[in-house]
């Protein structure tokens, strides 16, 4: 017997319409998508029903299994609270990210990460979470022993993306050393000597490692199938290495002329759903409100604050001429989802996986009501 939710008067968004009906699913997936309501069923009393969210890059794991400096907390525990605010926050389908190599934060010792990743997965066997994971390698390349942490994942196959970065001083997100002094010094009390120690020592990794690691690691991820990203492009350069690795995914370009040079190449520009509410940039580069009135937005990513995924696209809608409710979720649904090749979600359409959202949004931050992973409730 097969199982059947009928979820009616609802306002469905749709991929370029919202349609005032019903939605029928059947077996974990959508059977049916009717106008008007139905006398049965349950009930959304007009509330908006979207496709659920794909996060595509959050960090918001290492805040909960590293919340102070030198802490590590129980790691089951840390994925089962990062897990809860995901789902809440309206996302179904999440890439938590792992880092890879030793960058100016530090990062993680080796198999720290792929404890991390056995965790995430032990949890699912044992369906204590509710969205689905999957795993995003944050590769520092500029880091001597990324090579050495990537190797841990050879086999792994939840890893579906990896993104290449650079945090060296002087170029991408830190293309002034205003923003690094401000970052790394100011905010850590080093001393000029101690300062000077540590740019250098940047710099020389960065000269060293960088682009024998970009090529290394383009190269594993073409033989997986894994998607890659570039991250932080600011120049044409920047733009014209991503494309020679086969990037689809440009995140958080620093320059206009970088994000409108992905958009052309066909890479999915992703920029960060908290610059969109904030309206500017943490680091002072560009805004991603601009972007998406220059058409050149594709993918949002919540970032640090998971609720700002769907709270940004809802200020697309409402603040930005030319931006849709549709064209607005697209930028967490459909778009991420075909990027790294999910094409099984993303949509409310017949056939696709019912992992679905109710919200309500009169005025203000959106209020998550409802969530259903593949017909199920969770949330």
């Amino acid at each position: 017997m097969s199982a059947e939710l009928l979820l009616t008067n609802a306002r469905i968004v749709l991929e370029d319409d919202i349609l005032h009906g019903s939605v029928l699913i059947r077996d974990g997936k959508i059977a049916d998508i009717s106008e008007g309501p139905m006398a049965s069923g349950e009930d959304l009393n007009g509330d908006y029903l979207i496709p659920g969210l794909i996060e595509l890059h959050t960090d918001h794991l290492e805040s909960h299994y590293s919340p102070r400096p030198g802490v590590r907390w129980h790691k089951t525990s840390a994925i089962q609270a990062h897990d809860a605010q995901i789902v809440t926050s309206g996302i179904t389908t999440v890439f938590d990210c792992l880092r890879m190599g030793s960058d100016e934060d530090g990062g993680f010792e080796k198999g720290e990460m792929r404890d991390m990743a056995d965790a995430i997965q032990a949890a699912e066997r044992d369906d204590r979470l509710r969205a689905q994971h999957f795993i995003h390698l944050r590769c520092e390349v500029a880091s001597d022993n990324v090579l050495d942490h990537v190797a841990d994942f050879e086999a792994d196959p939840h890893v579906r993306l990896a993104s290449l970065m650079d945090h060296s001083p002087g170029q991408r997100q830190f293309q002034t050393m205003e923003q690094y002094t401000l970052y790394y010094k100011t905010k850590r009390g080093l001393t000029d000597e101690a300062f000077a120690r540590f740019v250098e020592s940047r710099l020389a990794l960065s000269a060293r490692y960088s682009t024998a690691h970009r090529d290394s690691l383009a190269t594993m991820c073409a033989q997986r199938g894994v998607t890659v990203a570039s991250h932080d492009d600011a120049t044409l350069a920047h733009v014209e290495e991503a494309k020679g690795h086969g990037v689809k995914l440009a995140e958080f370009p620093t320059s206009l002329e970088a994000a409108e040079a992905s958009h052309k190449a066909g890479m999915s520009v992703l920029m960060g759903a908290p610059n969109v509410v904030r309206g500017k940039s943490h680091s002072g580069n560009i805004a991603a409100r601009d972007l998406a009135k220059l058409g050149v937005l594709d993918v949002l990513s919540s970032d640090y604050v998971p609720l700002s995924l769907m709270h940004a696209a809802f200020v697309l809608a409402d603040e930005i001429d030319g931006i849709s409710l549709p064209k607005a979720l697209s930028m967490v649904t459909s778009t991420p989802a075909k990027t790294v090749g999910l094409n099984d979600r993303g949509r409310i359409a017949n056939g696709l996986r019912a992992d679905l959202v109710r919200v309500r949004h009169d005025e203000g931050v959106p209020v998550v009501r409802s969530v259903w992973r593949e017909g199920r409730r969770v949330a």
